[in-house]
């Protein structure tokens, strides 16, 4: 049997349905000459002439591409297109006297040739043959032609991917470009770990196409021995012969040492990479790792107890979450059922993600007496990303659980704060929050949301060492980064850092002419890996304030704020200590309290109206303390006694 002609594999074979001739269309386009000279008028192959009439060549090009070819159903390399045509007779309708019958939109079945009116009824209907074993269409079809894979370069590596890489299907191996920098932040984690100790055990639990993997064997080499775990046959594939494109042994099965032969006997091998096939679970059940980074496709919970089961001392466990829809409170009920935790779209909505991630990590390190130091926590538009160091005993196991904490938000003037340690019942715990809402306002104000991690997000030292390991590997995309990171572990300015590849990395703060030494381009090894402990608690010092302010959320209307860098050096010089933040590009971390941020921010403000002074001044409240000039610039832009209504309306 032939099939239908709805039925294609690509969209230039619909084309040729209706005469299009593709050349033409795009040389017409490429020197902007007018297609109705040239071109005649085509009807459509798939529509009537009564719904779509006859048009030019772009017209039905863009017809064809957007009513019929992207709302098709896809199966085993062919399109079933939406048809218009009469082969499918609606149920007549009676109007008055007469009867009319209209033709339907519906779909060809590829398999019994069917016609389904709906797209989500044909999907149920392909795999409703597809779970009877019925996969066999009843016409005689071509094989598919087979995709040649793409070659792309990161870091150094070559990657071998689908041409559909960005949008896979379910068995396919997916790469996403965007993710380059959470790559080159846990190479630069890893790297750290190897100069401690060698060589260390790691293990990529999700590899997909292996790049991250082979990117660590390749730059770290024998200071590493690298295992890439998938669970799906094709990704497996996929990543030995990536491996093979490197030039990487790789091992099948490490217990019958059965190496594959893939490469050529007189071709140099640069490392070995051990390959397997299992569950995530399983992998980190059955074998102890000193570094271990999940990145499945979306939330990493289901996979938090294996991981601290058997992974070793000192070691560091590193994850990435891009279930961002509920992590940034726009599904709040995926975080409630993932995490376990009560949150609302906050101005700090991005820093409260990290929490909620590190939370979730420290409660499943604790059910294996097990405590974590959080090294790093880094959330971005694409993904949430939160490195640890494990700390075995029932010690730090405790000392982690006791930093889990709610948090009381205010939502109308987003103040927030940890709620205090202790077991009795308040009556009120809205009262520990610094500002009066809650009793000036009706109703509720203030919301308790959590439970949230509420100790240190960074750990100064190792981040240094991770900006020197970035200097090292020219890691040019990830050194920006690092900066800001070091100078918000320390809650500082942006200080001006001078990387020498003779000397190391120093900072200078601009503030003095001192130089502070960072790190040591000649290490050496037996100092780094002596007294380990001792060195990490040296490195923490005071911790940096929780949360930060938006610029932006707290300024007033009809107001000029001032420069960011120049309110940070205000904030610095009222005795606050004051940080940007990478969480929010116009972000201010800071330890002053909410009122004194507004007061020194409307202190710095200039009116944007000039206008004439009213009669008689405003009376503001005496906690604001704001200079004449908001006086003059709130009376002269009302002009009458309605100023206080609208300042009020300005700041409340």
């Amino acid at each position: 049997l032939l099939k239908h002609i709805s039925i294609q594999r690509q969209l230039a074979d619909l084309e040729k349905l209706a005469d299009l001739n593709e050349g033409e269309f795009t040389l017409g386009v490429s020197q902007n000459t007018d297609l109705h000279v040239t071109a005649e008028k085509k009807p459509c192959p798939l529509c009537p002439e009564e719904k779509f009439k006859a048009c030019y060549n772009h017209k039905l090009h863009r017809h064809l591409q957007n009513l019929h070819w992207k709302i098709s159903v896809e199966f085993e390399g062919y399109r079933m297109c939406i048809c218009h045509l009469p082969c499918r007779l609606v149920k007549p309708n009676l109007i008055g006297d007469q009867t009319f019958s209209k033709m339907g939109a519906h779909y060809h079945c590829i398999i019994c040739s069917a016609t389904i009116t709906r797209r989500t009824d044909m999907i149920g209907h392909i795999n409703r043959h597809v779970n009877k074993g019925e996969t066999e269409s009843r016409f005689i079809t071509a094989p598919a032609p087979k995709t040649s894979q793409e070659v792309l370069k990161e870091s150094d590596t070559d990657v071998q991917v689908l041409p559909n890489y960005t949008t896979p299907q379910k068995t396919d191996s997916y790469f996403n470009p965007k993710m380059k920098l959470n790559r080159q932040l846990i190479f630069c984690a890893l790297a750290v770990l190897a100069e401690e100790r060698k060589p260390i055990e790691c293990l990529d639990a999700f590899g997909a196409t292996g790049i991250m993997g082979l990117q660590w064997a390749k730059h770290l080499r024998s200071s590493v021995k690298v295992t890439i775990n998938d669970c799906n046959e094709n990704s497996v594939t996929m990543i030995r012969e990536n491996c093979h494109l490197n030039k990487m042994k790789v091992i099948l099965n490490a217990k019958e040492d059965d190496t594959d032969e893939a490469i050529e006997d007189g071709e140099e091998t640069i490392g070995t990479i051990e390959v397997t096939k299992m569950d995530a679970n399983v992998i980190m059940h059955l074998r102890s790792f000193d570094f271990i980074h999940l990145d499945p496709f979306g939330t990493s919970v289901n996979y938090l107890d294996s991981a601290f089961r058997n992974v070793r001392n000192l070691g560091i466990v590193s994850l990435t979450s891009t279930d961002i829809s509920s992590l940034y409170a726009k599904a709040q009920h995926v975080a409630l059922r993932h995490y376990g935790c009560n949150i609302v779209r906050t101005e700090y909505y991005k820093e409260l993600a990290a929490r909620i991630v590190i939370a979730a990590v420290a409660r499943a390190a604790a059910r294996c007496n097990k405590g974590i130091e959080v090294l790093l926590a880094v959330a971005l538009e694409h993904f949430v990303l939160v490195v640890v160091r494990v700390l075995r005993g029932p010690s730090p196991a405790d000392d982690s659980a006791k930093k889990i904490k709610y948090l009381i938000h205010c939502q109308w003037c987003e103040e927030r704060i940890f709620q205090r340690e202790g077991n009795m019942v308040e009556e009120n715990p809205y009262q520990q929050l610094p500002c009066d809402c809650y009793g000036s306002m009706p109703g509720k104000t203030a919301v308790v949301l959590g439970p949230l991690w509420s100790g240190a997000l960074f750990n100064t030292g190792f981040l240094r060492r991770m900006l020197f390991e970035a200097v090292q590997y020219g890691l040019e995309e990830t050194q920006p980064l690092l900066k800001t990171l070091v100078c918000e572990a320390e809650c500082t300015t942006l200080k001006q850092f001078s990387i020498h590849k003779e000397c190391g990395v120093y900072i200078k703060t601009p503030d003095t002419s001192a130089e502070s030494y960072l790190v040591h381009g000649k290490r050496k090894s037996n100092e780094v890996i002596r007294n380990t402990p001792k060195r990490q608690k040296c490195e923490n010092s005071a911790e940096h304030p929780a949360f930060y302010y938006n610029i932006h959320r707290h300024s007033i209307k009809g107001m000029n704020m001032p420069k960011l860098n120049k309110f940070l050096s205000y904030l610095s010089e009222a005795g606050y200590r004051v940080s940007r933040t990478h969480f929010d590009p116009m972000g201010v971390r800071t330890n002053a309290p909410l009122a004194q941020f507004k007061t020194i921010l409307v202190k710095y403000s200039t009116p944007t109206y000039t206008g004439g002074q009213a009669e008689g001044p405003v009376h503001l409240t005496e906690d604001l303390q704001v200079g004449d000039h908001v006086q003059a610039a709130v009376a002269g832009k009302a002009g009458d006694a309605s100023a206080h209504k609208r300042w009020e309306s300005i700041w409340f």
